[in-house]
């Protein structure tokens, strides 16, 4: 796994991204900005009744493209050396497919996404979602996602992510109170 340092100062592949100090800081700043504009930091409750508590946590981070585009997704995974990318099949009145890098792995998401983004910040809103994302993995990396006062603040911070919607989790343990 690439550390922090790796990703910022010295990361370089033979796979597209740039071999030189000034071209990789030109990729970096490439990528900061095409997160600002297409990628998003979620966390979802699932239900799932093979757990404990009837819930799973799923934390995410994504970036979506048209399949014209789909190489800008390529860069970003190669940058990264991690995720994988997907494709969400049309068969509306759209042209295209849509096409989804995510990284899953919370390992991947603790050691390479989110030192990446602490040292080279997002400039819109989506860098408050960045804040609770990041103190989402960290409460999970503590286990406090395993108890029902853990998951209580995970979902709380998870309502003020994104679009700002009602958590089912917290809507479910209203109901069972």
């Amino acid at each position: 796994m690439p550390s922090k340092k790796s990703i910022s100062v010295s990361h370089s592949c033979s796979s597209g991204t740039p071999d030189n100090q000034q071209e990789r800081l030109k990729t970096i700043g490439w990528i900061t900005g095409y997160v600002d504009g297409e990628g998003c930091f979620s966390v979802s409750f699932i239900k799932n009744a093979t757990t404990k508590s009837g819930w799973q946590i799923f934390p995410e981070f994504v970036v979506t493209q048209g399949g014209k585009s789909k190489n800008s997704l390529e860069i970003i995974q190669n940058f990264f050396e991690c995720g994988k990318i997907f494709v969400n099949r049309r068969y509306d009145n759209h042209r295209e497919h849509i096409y989804r890098y995510c990284v899953r792995s919370q390992e991947n998401l603790r050691k390479i996404i989110i030192p990446f983004f602490e040292e080279h910040q997002l400039r819109t809103a989506k860098k408050e979602d960045f804040k609770h994302f990041s103190f989402i993995l960290h409460q999970m990396k503590l286990k406090k996602h395993l108890t029902e006062k853990g998951m209580m603040v995970i979902a709380k911070r998870v309502e003020k992510m994104n679009h700002k919607k009602s958590s089912r989790f917290l809507e479910s343990s209203e109901t069972k109170r």
